[in-house]
């Protein structure tokens, strides 16, 4: 019987941000201008940083793979979005909201855990810079981000295997504009308990450690900057980790505050605004962020289209 009502359920219908007719193909434009921002800002990134030698280092090679789980981690959400934005009927199959939620999860356990080993890179710079190469060396830089994937898979896989195991016999409304874990728990039939308590663990040993490693090395960052004697050193190492603490701060406050509040089902439009943050605004504001704050990248990319002759 449970099987039969499984069978209930093919399609999903996602909310979305709004009902009104009228104002889908304006959210259509604009979520249009965020995602070619996003994938041009952080493709731009990756291309800088590949190009120009004087970047070959670990901290921008963390940052190249920033950016392209940026792009990963945007294309999962958005394409769909913006083909609901002008469809009558906003829906996703059964399998490709599970297809979401896996990808979705990775993607957000790959960003975490490179921004944790940003941060230890950063540490490692202002901290112990005598050790700094031997500590982030090629292969150890090689081996960590091959670890965030491996992590990020991890993530995904365990918070995604469950949901498999519940059935959906109806309603199919999803109170989002993607499929999300916690407001997709809430349409099952079938206890979801299990889910929950994995989605909270997975929270604890994947997300907290990895902000509690970012936290560490930033109590660490900030106690040898305040012993730098001349202001201008003390500016100097604050640079070159201003841009990563923002895009921390984007990323964690907003995302904590949705999973880890004691009712997750982010049914309400301003928690699918917030949802919005994290998971679309944020891939778009890292490249500006740090190609606005870094004169390193802004130098190189100049050298770039100096070289292609964009400008003389």
């Amino acid at each position: 019987m449970a099987k039969d009502n499984q069978t209930k359920v093919t399609d999903f219908i996602l909310l979305g941000l709004s009902n009104d007719p009228q104002l889908q193909p304006l959210l259509f434009l604009v979520f249009l201008v965020i995602y070619l921002t996003t994938f041009v800002g952080n493709a731009v990134i990756m291309v800088v940083i590949k190009a120009d030698p004087q970047l070959h280092t670990p901290m921008y090679f963390f940052l190249s793979h920033l950016s392209f789980a940026d792009i990963c981690y945007s294309s999962v959400t958005v394409p769909k979005m913006l083909v609901n934005f002008l469809a009558e009927q906003k829906k996703i199959s059964f399998n490709g909201c599970i297809a979401q939620i896996f990808f979705f999860t990775l993607f957000v356990g790959v960003e975490i855990f490179t921004l944790s080993a940003m941060a230890y890179d950063r540490y490692a710079a202002i901290c112990d810079p005598l050790h700094y190469m031997g500590i982030m060396s090629k292969h150890i830089c090689v081996r960590v981000v091959l670890s965030t994937w491996a992590l990020g898979f991890l993530h995904a896989l365990i918070n995604t295997i469950p949901v498999l195991n519940l059935h959906f016999c109806g309603p199919n409304v999803i109170s989002h504009f993607s499929c999300e874990l916690p407001p997709l728990l809430q349409l099952s039939c079938t206890e979801t308990t299990v889910n929950k308590v994995v989605l909270f663990a997975t929270l604890l040993a994947f997300g907290l450690s990895s902000f509690l490693l970012t936290l560490v090395s930033y109590i660490h960052i900030i106690s040898t900057i305040l012993k730098i004697r001349s202001a201008e050193g003390r500016q100097k190492a604050f640079s070159t980790c201003s841009s990563h603490l923002i895009v921390v701060g984007l990323l964690y406050l907003t995302g904590f505050f949705l999973y880890m509040k004691p009712n997750t089902v982010s049914e309400s439009m301003p928690d699918r605004l917030i949802s919005i943050q994290y998971s679309i605004l944020t891939p778009m504001l890292n490249p500006i962020i740090y190609s606005l704050k870094n004169k390193e990248v802004k130098t190189a990319l100049g050298r770039m289209l100096r070289k292609f002759k964009f400008f003389k």
